[in-house]
């Protein structure tokens, strides 16, 4: 099922504190170049076909960047999930200028959509839009969008045709500790309200969001 919603102006996944600093301005071309290595696991224009890797055209530059510094950091940064250690190689070597060619270059893609099971988006949907009021959890879409489109400007993720087994590992790595980072550790807190089967609705619904 794939589920059609407007994009407007405006993720799972969120910034980090004190890598948000001015970036030198990103060339697509050189990025285009410097991506190569990148297709590998992301796909051709960061469209991946394993589910455990993400999508990762059309993300902002802001969002992008920020996620490749925190993996640069390694062991010792807010990324620390085994699935997540297999960035650690690829970004020791970026630097800033790199980091912001990579980020003008994919951000110009266009993510593929995705199909979404009937059944469980429908109760990814309730929840996504509107939360669990008898839990106290948030609604995803005041932070990512409507229909899942993120927020650039704030650095929250795309989430609008991501693989839904990834968004759901990293809520499960919200939760368990092993990705931080976000301010006021927001995304922790969302993730420990959750469910394992709301985790798995919620990633299924976005999943199938799709992006015009």
């Amino acid at each position: 099922m794939r589920f059609f919603e407007g994009k407007s102006a405006l993720l799972l996944l969120a910034c980090v504190p004190g890598l948000a600093l001015a970036q030198p301005a990103g060339n697509p071309e050189a990025g285009e170049q410097k991506a190569m290595v990148c297709v590998a696991c992301h796909g051709p224009a960061g469209n991946s076909v394993n589910p455990i890797w993400p999508k990762i055209a059309g993300q902002a530059p802001r969002y992008f960047v920020e996620q490749l510094k925190a993996f640069k950091l390694g062991t010792e940064g807010p990324r620390r999930s085994p699935n997540a250690a297999l960035m650690y190689p690829m970004a020791a070597n970026l630097n800033e200028q790199d980091m912001a060619d990579l980020a003008a270059y994919f951000s110009r893609q266009e993510m593929t959509p995705g199909v979404a099971d009937d059944k469980l988006a429908m109760h990814g949907q309730a929840i996504y839009r509107g939360g669990n009021s008898d839990t106290g959890l948030p609604a995803c879409s005041g932070c990512h969008g409507p229909a899942g489109e993120g927020n650039p400007a704030a650095a929250y993720p795309d989430l609008s045709g991501q693989h839904a087994q990834y968004i759901y590992d990293q809520l499960q790595a919200f939760r368990s500790g092993e990705r931080d980072g976000d301010p006021n550790a927001m995304m922790q807190n969302v993730a420990k309200l959750m469910s394992d089967e709301e985790m798995r609705a919620v990633a299924e619904y976005a999943q199938g969001l799709y992006r015009d």
